[in-house]
């Protein structure tokens, strides 16, 4: 979906560079290889393959070189000077292991409280040392319109030396039973610590690594939980402290309970309004819906539908 010139601005404000310069590429309208094209014209030679990186967050612009392609970068893509060079310096958002702009759970979860107590009680800061560079996050919708679980695919990069573990929060919908609620770690980790707080319909759970990570390393890594025990659900918001990343998120349907409408939503925080609602259509064979955020966070990003 093409960005506005307001996304483009907003982006060219915070950052991250990555983010900065994919949404400049959408609202110019430029695919890689004319960008390319263009900065042969004066004079640079980069590869599409690089642009693609740097776009993605994937690498950053360092050398000399580098820097010089991304100063023609902001002629070619019609940008003000030193709107993208900036955001490569100092401590700039995210990239090689510097720590992004972050929210508090307070501003993300109306049960923050209950999350906070429970990352207190497993001695572990709020700011784990990990933000998000991806993270593919599926969530499955049983019979009884319950939530019956979610599993996710997660990279992070750490902005500290010597992280080895993620702490993973489920919120279960209504009704709840966190004591039931099953954790399943998947590749590249293993479930260590469980805490939940029952009236708040919280869990936390702590996953292993299997190394500790220098300041700039990313790592992959899959987990997920078996629900089933609450009531009828109706949406499904992901909260980001951390902002950069991309997030792609799948809600599927079982086929004897199937929403007659789903909807995409972003919020600032979890009192403000929903915004950037977009209906979304439900696929026949496979019963789901998707949403692709190129630079997820620091918010809320959601999918709700309507049973009746």
């Amino acid at each position: 979906m093409r960005h506005t010139e307001r996304e483009l601005a907003q982006a060219l404000d915070t950052g991250p560079f990555h983010l900065a310069l994919r949404t400049a590429l959408s609202v110019r309208g430029l695919p890689l290889h004319r960008v390319q094209h263009h900065l042969a014209h004066r004079g640079v030679k980069l590869g599409v393959t690089s642009l693609s990186y740097w776009q993605q967050g994937v690498r950053r612009p360092r050398r000399p070189e580098s820097l010089r392609a991304v100063r023609a970068l902001e002629d070619v893509l019609a940008l003000p000077d030193d709107s993208l060079l900036r955001l490569l310096r100092g401590d700039g958002p995210g990239a090689d292991g510097e720590r992004p702009a972050a929210r508090s759970y307070r501003s993300l979860l109306e049960s923050s409280g209950a999350v906070e107590r429970l990352l207190a009680a497993m001695e572990s800061p709020v700011d784990g040392g990990l933000h998000t560079v991806g993270h593919q996050e599926r969530v499955r919708i049983g019979a009884r319109r319950e939530l019956a679980g979610r599993s996710s695919l997660h990279v992070v990069r750490a902005h500290r030396d010597g992280v080895d573990r993620y702490l993973a929060v489920h919120r279960g919908d209504a009704g709840c039973d966190p004591s039931r609620i099953a954790v399943r770690a998947g590749e590249n980790c293993r479930t260590g610590r469980v805490r939940w707080d029952g009236d708040a319909g919280v869990l936390v759970a702590e996953l292993l690594f299997d190394t500790r990570l220098r300041r700039g390393e990313t790592y992959l890594f899959g987990y997920g939980f078996e629900d089933g025990t609450g009531g009828a659900s109706d949406e499904y918001v992901r909260g980001f402290t951390f902002g950069g990343g991309q997030y792609v998120l799948q809600v599927g349907f079982d086929e004897a309970a199937l929403p007659v409408r789903c909807r995409r939503f972003e919020q600032s925080s979890a009192g403000a309004a929903r915004a950037a609602r977009r209906d979304l259509t439900l696929t026949g064979r496979h019963r789901t819906v998707h949403v692709v955020e190129e630079g997820a966070g620091p918010g809320l990003v959601g999918i709700d539908w309507d049973w009746d």
